[in-house]
């Protein structure tokens, strides 16, 4: 950021950027479980076709393995624009325009985010208070671990889309004679 920028939109753009680390984070995490996602399918393709058996804790693992890959990986795609954006109108938008429907966007997105928290914490808790496991015999245990995917995921989704907020506040907050 220049001197031109006024010290409020620096120290937002610090902030989005902290919040971005947190999101950069988890993502990589939840990617890397894509990988092992890959692993134990592949193992269980090779388990079934060459020897002829399975495991159903292994079957499991694969849903385990794919809540923190989708919930994880969320915000991480906002992060990096990986999400679908119809620019038909907003291509022909001044900045002006364009920061207000980035707020407006961003603000939906937080409220959506902080709802689904609030509604999902219950259900896992109840999980958690009961130990809930798979009902199939030689499932995976703690059901409620891969439940908590749920409320963090969205949590990393209300952190994205605060620093997205934060971002979409600066055009708004710089005098337009200054702004490229």
């Amino acid at each position: 950021m220049s001197a031109a920028i006024p010290l409020p939109a620096q120290r937002l753009e610090a902030a989005a950027s902290r919040l971005d680390r947190v999101v950069e984070l988890a993502g990589r995490f939840g990617a890397w479980t894509g990988f092992a996602l890959i692993v134990v399918m592949g193992t269980n393709v090779l388990m079934r076709y060459l020897f002829r058996t399975g495991s159903v804790a292994l079957q499991e693992l694969e849903w385990h393995l794919m809540a923190p890959v989708s919930l994880l990986c969320i915000a991480f795609a906002i992060k990096h624009e990986g999400h679908i954006r119809v620019d038909i109108l907003y291509a022909r938008f001044s900045p002006f325009w364009k920061a207000v429907v980035e707020l407006v966007s961003a603000m939906l997105a937080l409220l959506l985010s902080l709802l689904i928290v609030w509604l999902s914490v219950p259900y896992v808790y109840q999980s958690f208070s009961i130990g809930e496991g798979s009902p199939d015999p030689g499932g995976l245990p703690y059901r409620f671990i891969v439940k908590s995917m749920i409320p963090l995921g969205f949590v990393l989704l209300a952190l994205q889309s605060t620093a997205w907020l934060m971002r979409a506040s600066i055009p708004l907050l710089v005098p337009r004679d200054r702004q490229a």
